[in-house]
């Protein structure tokens, strides 16, 4: 069942659209990769499926009995953010709030969840470090924890490996398809073509001409080939 439908949007800005006439869905349990160069509209995408933005046109859907707090976001980091002054188990309670509501106080279970993401991702004897001190793999962890702390059923995750070295940038691809194995729905923009086509099952390329489907018909197609070939090539160098 789609948890996600786009129909027929237009995104941008006053000054003009970025995408016009994008179709697109989202099933329970997919893990969707959106890929395309730089202003092709990956980012503006993802804040419209978050209500961040609105469409010029066109309309997003949710189903599945798929609510808008239930969505869970890791966000791209700025250096302010990494220097964020708090442990770690606050930031990772923090993705209760979307939940809570006008509940002004964490519950029982909300603690629970938080504790329970916490040890999912390797971080129990990080608890009550501080944020700011750890490396740049364990605040991702930190940050995919808080937002599974919103979610049990989808994440949308903005370039969850940018920054990181190689050995943690693999480590991050393999916690994200374990989350996807357990059946969590995951829409990754990514800007590693050749990691989208190994660890997703659905790619969405943006661009003059868009591309929605399956990895396997995307990598038949010559623009597949040519990307996924190029990331290749340059893992090689």
């Amino acid at each position: 069942m789609a948890q996600l439908i786009c129909k027929d949007l237009t995104l941008g800005y006053e000054n003009g659209a970025i995408l016009e006439n994008l179709s697109f869905s989202v099933e329970k349990g997919d893990y969707l990769a959106i890929v395309g160069e730089n202003g092709s509209g990956k980012s503006t995408l993802m804040k419209t499926i978050l209500g961040l933005m609105k469409p010029l046109k066109g309309e997003i859907l949710l189903g599945d009995g798929l609510k808008k707090y239930e969505i869970g976001y890791l966000p791209q980091q700025s250096p302010i953010q990494r220097d964020f002054p708090a442990s770690v188990w606050e930031v990772v309670i923090s993705g209760c709030l979307a939940k809570a509501k006008f509940v002004p106080f964490y519950t029982s279970a909300d603690k629970a969840r938080a504790m329970q993401n916490i040890e999912k991702m390797g971080l129990s004897s990080l608890v009550k470090r501080s944020y700011r001190e750890l490396s740049g793999g364990q605040q991702q962890r930190v940050l995919l924890a808080r937002a599974l702390c919103a979610t049990e059923s989808i994440l949308l995750l903005d370039e969850p490996v940018s920054g990181l070295d190689p050995a943690v940038t693999q480590e991050m691809y393999e916690i994200i398809r374990a989350l996807n194995d357990e059946g969590i729905t995951i829409i990754m923009i990514s800007h590693d073509v050749h990691a989208a086509v190994r660890y997703a099952d659905k790619i969405l390329h943006l661009g003059q001409n868009v591309y929605f489907g399956t990895v396997k018909d995307y990598l038949a197609t010559e623009r597949g080939r040519a990307y996924a070939g190029e990331e290749e090539e340059g893992k090689r160098v």
